[in-house]
């Protein structure tokens, strides 16, 4: 009984769609900007020239609309394929059930749009994506709000929406719980579109900034969820790793920090970058490399400035897998290291943020108004990247070497902005959609040199920075 209820109720859909196909070409409903605001966010999210499927890709336009390298359309209609392969040749299109998807390969991004209130089995659909998954995979879904099912039968009634089968309706927490039995976590979730019409003037005030903007977002049309597969910490090799040490008018702690930078995974190198000082930095550098011919270290010296230019060099010449900074000022102990790493090769995220903002401070250690400063700028960020963030100028951030080579290779989205090298970092992984994970370290006091950060001059460019952020990540 249980098979021919799923059988009928696969089939209906099956009909229900290969009819929806054959009247595309004449349909003049009111989903155009809907389908075009869609592909928008998708844009924002998925960078070209990736991997990408898409489960239930209909006529395959937001398959196409994404630029990839090697594009995969499934759907159960035989219709919809055909429409997809006409429209779009460079990619390939095959009819398939989404619950028994034959293919081996794995993706880079896994596309499941509008599709999981449809589904008959939407846990065996997981299993399927999670097989189909490589540790860095991104599934990436949207599904309406249940808010808006008598808004959508209504539209439909007056044939100014596509119609529909019965829905399931599935919550955030329903998906992020399935997706959970298959071993797949949820980076992030958030909502989109307030308004699904073209409006002029109306449509972009409500879809770009109100429906970011609590508690409007609670009654937006669509959900949005990124996840990612639970990482197999079995099968873990022990990488190299790559402490990058900007170093600026920091002559006596350079001792300290080769005496104290740990040997992690399968070997650990420094990679000194010296900032134009005006003590003997440079020198220092070269007395301890020399002192220490056990160590792996390299030694640069930049040409441009800020602590962001010393950074984006020491990663240019790393040779680990993972890559660390360091401040050389020490106010983050050398001895905390390992716990970065450790949270990154577990899996416990993509980008290990260090903050210092959990635990009591030596009394030097930093200033009230920063302190302030950094509190603010904390909250800001988390809303503004959707990832909690409590501390955005602590030096130590970690991640892998291909993370960052992603970021680098979409620096433009961006562009130069960033002096500090702290936020090129946190906006280049959210935009990435790589999980970031807060790891509180305790905070000390200098005990040589004096602080580069002007508090008032910084504090103002942090304002612009969040202005900027909120224009490139939030309200897109």
């Amino acid at each position: 009984m249980e098979q021919s209820a799923e059988i009928n109720y696969r089939g209906a859909r099956q009909a229900h769609y290969d009819q929806m196909a054959k009247g595309l070409d004449g349909w003049t409903g009111l989903g155009g900007y809907y389908h075009r605001r869609i592909l928008e966010i998708y844009r924002f999210l998925v960078s070209p020239k990736l991997r990408v499927l898409e489960i239930g890709c209909g006529q395959g336009d937001l398959l196409a609309g994404l630029q990839p390298s090697s594009g995969v359309g499934i759907d159960f209609s035989g219709e919809m394929v055909k429409r997809a392969s006409a429209r779009h040749q460079e990619l390939l299109f095959f009819q398939a059930d989404a619950m028994h998807i034959g293919l081996k390969e794995p993706f880079d991004v896994i596309i499941l749009s509008d599709l999981l209130n449809d589904l008959w089995d939407v846990q065996t659909v997981f299993k399927e994506v999670r097989r189909l998954s490589h540790p860095r995979t991104r599934i990436i879904i949207n599904i309406y709000s249940r808010l808006w099912e008598l808004p959508l039968g209504l539209a439909q009634f007056l044939h100014m929406a596509k119609p529909s089968l019965y829905q399931n309706w599935l919550t955030v927490e329903d998906i992020a719980n399935l997706l959970n039995l298959e071993n797949l976590e949820v980076i992030r979730s958030w909502h989109e579109i307030l308004w699904p019409v073209t409006t002029p003037v109306i449509d972009l005030f409500f879809n770009k900034f109100l429906v970011k903007i609590w508690p409007f977002n609670f009654l937006a049309l669509t959900n949005m969820m990124i996840a990612r597969p639970e990482p197999d910490t079995q099968s873990i090799q022990k990488p190299i790793v790559s402490v990058i040490v900007p170093a600026r008018n920091e002559s006596g702690n350079i001792p300290q920090i080769m005496k104290r930078v740990p040997e992690m995974g399968g070997g650990t190198e420094i990679v000194f970058v010296e900032g134009n000082s005006t003590d003997d930095t440079f020198s220092a550098i070269q007395r301890e490399v020399a002192a220490h011919p056990e160590r792996r270290c390299q030694i640069w010296q930049q040409t441009g400035k800020g602590k962001g230019d010393a950074v984006r060099l020491g990663y240019s010449k790393a040779k680990g897998d993972i890559f660390m900074i360091l401040d050389a000022d020490l106010t983050v102990p050398p001895e905390d290291l390992p716990r970065f790493y450790d949270a990154l090769v577990e899996g416990k995220g993509d980008f290990i943020n260090g903050v210092r903002l959990v635990y009591p401070m030596e009394k030097q250690a930093m200033r009230f108004f920063n302190l302030l400063g950094n509190k603010f700028f904390s909250m800001a960020f988390s809303w503004l990247l959707g990832q909690s963030v409590k501390d955005t100028l602590c030096g130590t951030k970690v991640l892998r070497r291909d993370d960052y080579e992603l970021i680098a290779r979409n620096r433009n989205y961006f562009g130069n902005f960033d002096p500090f090298g702290d936020f090129d970092l946190l906006f280049g992984a959210a935009k990435q959609t790589l999980k970031i994970i807060d790891l509180p370290i305790r905070y000390r006091e200098r005990t040589y040199g004096t602080t580069n950060i002007q508090r008032w001059s910084h504090g103002w460019l942090l304002l612009k920075m969040v202005s900027f952020a909120a224009s490139r990540i939030k309200f897109i």
